[in-house]
């Protein structure tokens, strides 16, 4: 089991460090940054679409421990944050490749 940090702020830090990927309100990021605020960026079908969070929003972000996501709202609605810690992130090293059955 993974250990779930105790903000929102730190899981993101941890996310940008291991280039991790972000989902939310089920489309992946394809961009995000973080530093006087919270940028998203994703497509959803053609359309470009762009979340904005500030600090403040991050900091009262709650983890819902069931669905083991963040909700966050923005001042107009609730959306569903999921960082992919997990996700795959690309290495110089293919250790299946030196593998050979």
């Amino acid at each position: 089991m993974t250990t779930t940090p105790q903000t929102l702020l730190a899981a993101l830090q941890t996310a940008l460090i291991s280039q991790a990927m972000l989902e939310i309100d089920g489309l992946h990021a394809f961009e995000f940054s973080l530093d006087e605020m919270l940028q998203i960026e994703s497509m959803d079908g053609r359309e470009r679409k762009v979340w904005r969070f500030s600090l403040a929003q991050i900091d009262s972000a709650e983890f819902d421990s069931e669905l083991q996501s963040w909700v966050i709202n923005d001042g107009n609605a609730d959306h569903r944050l999921l960082v992919l810690s997990d996700a795959f992130t690309s290495s110089g090293d293919d250790e299946d490749d030196d593998k050979q059955d």
